[in-house]
């Protein structure tokens, strides 16, 4: 038999067949068809047993080569096939997330994203900079560096979450973001202007202003002759740009462990327009965080000479500054995904 003619054959119509193939399951009947034990190519090696020796080892070597190329086309085809049809159910499956249906409300920033925004536009126009940190924090950064060492008493107040990570209450989830403060101090010499927002954790009880899980944004600066009176400029500054004219604002004596001397920053409570009401306990002013100078024990856990730089710094909640502007009665509202709320801002 001419065997090398109807081997040629059978190469040429197994390697059409196999590129012709549609689909998987066609691919298979195919290369059934071509090398499987009903093929003519299996019934050329079955014919090898009448050969000559030396003729059966040479025609064996033909029909192998063959085989192994009509495998090889076979592998190819499945694997563009798999490709083909893997994009295919992309495409059937995919979401047109452009339309907008009549009826549907486009979404948007969340109110208090956007008062970050905000607060960081305003204080940008006042030459600071932004920094952030990890929520993720040591001891270290979040207190000691902070001059509260362990058991300090000012700790307790904190209602901190330690996580089960390292030594015993050695990692938290960050109750401020002072420890921003520390890390940009760690990493850049004096002047420091720079402003820290991000969401911190504390165990409180939820109530019309506070949260477990609530925004802050602080600021730091550290440059020499350093005074109180730049501190106090710098807040009546950010309250005339960012509240308006009409919203005053004190700064009443306080206790921190890392400023001295201390302050907290008050503003007329937008709700009631200072006569009193729930959201201010009936005082008429708000609290939206604390300030002071920083604390020379601070600047030495960051190796900075207090004799040679001072600083100050304040703090305050962004979810607190979106409730006074927007004269939000309860805070809580803020994470309630009301529609009638939301789509308002």
């Amino acid at each position: 038999m001419d065997s090398t003619a109807e081997l040629d054959d059978i190469a040429v119509e197994g390697s059409a067949r196999l590129l012709a193939a549609g689909s998987l399951p066609e691919l298979r009947a195919a290369e059934a068809e071509a090398t499987g034990k009903r093929s003519a190519l299996a019934g050329l090696h079955a014919g090898l047993a009448r050969l000559e020796p030396d003729a059966r080892r040479e025609a064996g070597r033909a029909i192998n080569e063959v085989r192994q190329r009509l495998a090889a086309i076979a592998t190819d085809r499945a694997a563009e096939l798999t490709r083909i049809e893997r994009d295919a159910r992309m495409v059937a499956d995919r979401l047109d997330l452009s339309e907008v249906l009549p009826g549907l409300r486009r979404g948007h920033l969340n109110l208090v994203t956007q008062t970050r925004q905000e607060l960081e536009d305003v204080f940008m126009g006042m030459g600071f900079s932004v920094a952030e940190g990890p929520e993720v924090e040591t001891d270290w950064h979040n207190f000691e560096a902070l001059n509260m060492p362990k058991a300090h008493p000012a700790r307790s107040g904190q209602d901190s979450l330690y996580l089960d990570w390292g030594g015993p209450e050695s990692t938290l989830l960050r109750t401020q973001t002072s420890p921003v403060q520390i890390r940009v101090m760690e990493s850049q010499p004096p002047p420091i202007y720079s402003i820290m927002p991000g969401r911190v954790y504390r165990k409180d009880t939820p109530d019309a202003r506070h949260t477990p899980s609530f925004s802050q944004i602080e600021g730091l600066v550290v440059d020499r002759d350093i005074t109180f009176g730049h501190l106090a400029g710098t807040i009546n500054t950010f309250t005339q740009a960012y509240f308006g004219a009409n919203i005053n604002s004190r700064l009443r004596p306080a206790y921190f462990p890392f400023t001295e001397p201390s302050a907290e920053f008050e503003i007329t409570c937008t709700i009631c327009e200072g006569e009193g009401c729930r959201t201010c306990s009936g005082t008429g002013w708000i609290e939206l965080g604390g300030c002071g100078l920083v604390h020379p024990n601070v600047l030495k856990s960051v190796r900075l000479d207090p004799e040679e730089w001072s600083g100050f710094a304040f703090g305050f909640g962004i979810d607190r500054c979106a409730q006074m502007r927007h004269g939000l009665a309860d805070m809580r509202t803020l994470a309630d995904n009301d529609i009638r709320l939301i789509s308002q801002f």
